[in-house]
């Protein structure tokens, strides 16, 4: 059986909850506090589409460089193996749903010195 929770040892938010899980899809509820992140990470095959649903939100990408700045009815998508941080940017509670897909979900901490190629 795969780690439904793999980031459980990497890093820690308000609130994750799993909404719909498949082999190769899946939904998720993340809530971040004020100053919460998820740390930079890439994963292998999946694609991860943000959607704020409130607050506002940060996601910073690397190769290729990019910072998409989200508020309460904005997405964004970020490619396989793309090096990416997910940031709280506000005073207010962050809601966001996330959709993983499609593939085998992995999660890759990045180091410092990843992140800055």
């Amino acid at each position: 059986m795969t780690d439904t929770r793999p980031w459980e040892n990497q890093f820690s938010v308000a609130r994750i909850d799993i909404v719909e899980e498949t082999p190769t899809l899946r939904v998720l509820e993340m809530t971040l506090q004020a100053g919460e992140k998820v740390p930079w990470h890439w994963h292998t095959n999946v694609h991860d589409r943000f959607y704020c649903l409130a607050g506002s939100v940060e996601i910073e990408c690397r190769a290729p460089k990019a910072m998409h700045h989200l508020k309460s009815g904005d997405s964004c998508a970020v490619a396989p193996k793309v090096a990416h941080e997910v940031r709280n940017i506000g005073s207010d509670t962050v809601r966001m749903m996330l959709v993983q897909g499609v593939g085998p979900y992995d999660y890759h901490p990045v180091g410092i010195e990843e992140k800055e190629a």
